[in-house]
């Protein structure tokens, strides 16, 4: 079977985290502000799993090419 997204894996896995990094950052920084703004830390750190689980998961869906062109 041939490869119709000829590019090299660092490639994709930099894409893949390019396109991560603003999901990432705005929920890190949703953490930041709710423990700043006194709310209790058990609040902020519940978050934090469910976007670091989803950021992996993109990471892997863009870094494998599972997002993407595909022709059908």
């Amino acid at each position: 079977m041939e490869n119709r997204f000829p590019s090299s894996g660092s490639v994709d896995r930099k894409r893949a985290a390019l396109a991560v990094l603003p999901f990432l950052t705005l929920g890190l920084l949703d953490v930041v502000l709710l423990l700043a703004w006194g709310i209790d830390p058990l609040w902020g750190f519940a978050i934090l799993p469910p976007i670091l689980f989803v950021s992996v998961l993109a990471w892997i869906a863009f870094s494998t090419g599972f997002v993407g062109e595909h022709r059908t």
